[in-house]
């Protein structure tokens, strides 16, 4: 059925930048909120980034405001992240997920029904 799918991960150095993208292969009409979260290994999930797909303000987790900027487009059904200034504590799995509207605040996982397999990024010292 519907699928998400990140894109753009890979290893670069501290300072570097990286653009990560999440395409869905079709929107249904619940979906209300897309978010990135994150996961290093050893560590439990984290909340990046989310952002309603109908607009709004977006919210970000303290450790990446001001450097990830989370933006969507409604027509390409695609929410991407920009990623800037990155530290070697971003790397981690990187995981695209959708939501719907009644359940939830969007910094909580329990939020979203809806995963993408998660792409990779590496950030070196």
């Amino acid at each position: 059925q519907v699928q998400l799918v990140e894109s753009g991960g890979g290893l670069v150095q501290a300072g570097d930048s990286l653009r990560l993208s999440c395409a869905a292969s079709a929107r249904t009409f619940n979906t209300y909120v897309m978010g990135w979260f994150r996961q290093a290994p050893g560590k439990g999930r984290e909340f990046v980034a989310a952002l309603t797909w109908s607009g709004g303000r977006p919210v970000y987790a303290d450790a990446v405001k001001g450097r990830f900027t989370i933006s969507r487009d409604n027509a390409k059904n695609t929410v991407d992240l920009q990623m800037n200034s990155l530290k070697p504590e971003d790397t981690a799995a990187y995981y695209c997920a959708a939501g719907g509207r009644a359940l939830g605040p969007m910094t909580s996982e329990t939020k979203y029904n809806l995963w993408g397999q998660g792409t990779q990024v590496t950030v070196s010292s």
